[in-house]
C-alpha cells in the first residue's frame, strides 16, 4: 500500500469523528485507530514516592505489630480468593472520573465482571473477576500506581 494513501487515511481519521478506520487492498490492509474520548484522569494525585531512608540500626528498629509478625512484615488480608495486579501501570476504579466505580466493597459479582482498569503504557487494560462471590476488600484506590502482582481486591 502507498505511503500517501496511508497519510490521507491518517488526515480522515483526525478530521472525522471516527475512532478506527481499516482498509483491504487484496492481502494487505491497514487498520488505524485513536482513543475517541477523553482519558481517564485520576481523582487523586498519587503522593510522591518517599526517598529511601538508610537502614536502621538493629536496635533502632520498631517492633512489628503482632499481625505484621505472623505475615513476615505485610499486612495481613482478609480470608479469601486474592485478585492481583497482572501488570504494573495506574489503576482506575470507573470507567470516567465522574462514573461510578465498577464494584464497591459488599457488591455481590460474578466471574468475568469488571473490578476494574490498569492504564499501562497509554492502554486501558480491564481487570476482571476470575471467580463469583462477593466483594470483601478493595485495596486499591482510584488513580494509585499498582506493581505486578500486587493484591487489589479480596473476593469472599
Amino acid at each position: 500500500m502507498d505511503l500517501r494513501k496511508i497519510k490521507k487515511l491518517i488526515d480522515l481519521l483526525e478530521e472525522s469523528n471516527l475512532s478506527e478506520i481499516e482498509i483491504k487492498e487484496g492481502e494487505e490492509s491497514v487498520r488505524l485507530s485513536r482513543f475517541s474520548g477523553p482519558a481517564p484522569a485520576p481523582m487523586y494525585m498519587p503522593a510522591p514516592m518517599p526517598m529511601a531512608a538508610p537502614a536502621a540500626a538493629p536496635a533502632e528498629r520498631p517492633m512489628a505489630s503482632p499481625t505484621e509478625a505472623a505475615t513476615g512484615g505485610r499486612a495481613a488480608l482478609p480470608e479469601g480468593h486474592v485478585v492481583r495486579s497482572p501488570m504494573v501501570g495506574t489503576f482506575y476504579a470507573s470507567p470516567k472520573p465522574d462514573a461510578p466505580a465498577f464494584v464497591k466493597e459488599g457488591q455481590s459479582i460474578s466471574a468475568g465482571d469488571t473490578l476494574g482498569i490498569i492504564e499501562a503504557m497509554k492502554m486501558f487494560n480491564p481487570i476482571e473477576a476470575d471467580v463469583s462471590g462477593t466483594v470483601v476488600k478493595v485495596l486499591v484506590q482510584n488513580g494509585q500506581p499498582v506493581e505486578f502482582d500486587e493484591p487489589m481486591f479480596v473476593i469472599g
